[in-house]
């Protein structure tokens, strides 16, 4: 793709101009959203990446298109599934509803950030050794199989990482939450508050998504432009998103399976990507592996779709039937309770 650099700017400044946007018209006042504000919200983010997407159609035609949305939609299901341990992170510190809105928006703006950062380093490697997609094919494989060991764990504490743990041992920190300021004094000594802890937790979690996200994307495009829209659209709406299917988080129980498809999918694409780019000397003595052909982009968008649409409708089944048959044994139980308090009653009578 030939990108001038004035869209980039012009793509940076409206990206930034949404996050400012994000904080000064609803973090600023802490307040936790409604249903109603999470799902309008939430749907114009969407909107607008669609939009942008038909843009990329339209000027640079189906192939990028058809790309931009593929990483879009991989993106936006792995942030899904980040989401868990939004909640996981959220919960452990007991951040209150009204100020988990500025926390999330913070470490939205920091994951933006470092993914940037990622992909110009992705990038820069991608155009300079080949080798780099075995690597990244072979990170995705092995994501991909600790996704489908994991199962479902969503239900275990967060652990503390390095990075959180120093920063606690260094820092001297507030047990107590003090509105939503990040430090604060008290007799006459700056303390540090859980809110600033919180977004360190969630900044350090974010870098570690970065590892299979960035190259999940890069399986599915290896244009900078459309990597970096992709990621940033995918996070923009992350927010609200958490707020709005909060209670449909613990129904989506095989989402695993599904992203686990879609990354052992695109590993292999990158793998056979990295075979007709293959330059190392002890594989086919340098040369091209062409055997297996490349896998086009209309049929990794649409195994994308059909993954992640089949792991929702299974799980929504599960978890309904699920419900369901403890509806049915708690309604047995009164019954059962009930019929013998009535047998009491009479022998007593």
């Amino acid at each position: 793709m030939d990108v001038p650099l004035w869209l980039w700017g012009v793509t940076l400044a409206a990206i930034l101009g949404m996050i400012v946007y994000d904080f000064v018209g609803h973090v600023r006042t802490p307040h936790a959203p409604s249903i109603r504000e999470a799902a309008i919200w939430s749907a114009a983010y969407v909107g607008i990446a669609v939009v942008f997407g038909l843009l990329i159609l339209v000027f640079y035609g189906g192939q990028y298109g058809g790309e931009y949305f593929a990483g879009y939609i991989t993106e936006k299901a792995l942030s899904v599934d980040n989401l868990f341990v939004f909640v996981l992170i959220l919960s452990s510190f007991a951040v209150p509803r009204e100020y988990q809105q500025k926390v999330l928006l913070i470490g939205i703006a920091i994951a933006i950030v470092l993914r940037g950062i990622f992909i110009a380093i992705g990038a820069a490697a991608i155009e300079n050794f080949s080798w780099v997609f075995w690597l990244f094919g072979a990170i995705l494989i092995y994501t991909a199989i600790a996704q489908v060991r994991a199962q479902n764990d969503h239900d275990e504490e967060f652990k503390e990482n390095a990075v959180l743990r120093f920063t606690k041992r260094i820092l001297p920190t507030t047990d107590d939450y003090h509105g939503d300021k990040f430090t604060t004094k008290i007799d006459g000594k700056r303390f540090v508050t859980p809110m600033l802890v919180v977004i360190i937790a969630i900044g350090t979690a974010d870098l570690i998504f970065a590892v299979d996200s960035i190259p999940a994307i890069f399986g599915l495009t290896q244009e900078p432009y459309l990597v970096f829209a992709a990621n940033a659209f995918s996070l923009l709406g992350l927010r609200q998103l958490y707020f709005l299917i909060d209670g449909l988080l613990d129904r989506l129980v095989y989402l695993h399976y599904g992203l686990a498809a879609i990354l052992a999918f695109i590993g292999a694409k990158l793998i056979i990507h990295a075979m007709h780019k293959n330059e190392l000397p002890f594989l086919n003595g340098g040369e091209p592996i062409t055997a297996i052909p490349e896998i086009p982009t209309p049929l990794s968008l649409g195994f994308i779709v059909v993954a992640l649409a089949v792991t929702t409708v299974l799980s929504l089944r599960k978890s309904s039937k699920d419900a369901d048959k403890n509806s049915d044994r708690e309604g047995k139980n009164v019954s059962t309770t009930t019929g013998a308090g009535s047998g009491s009653t009479r022998q007593d009578g």
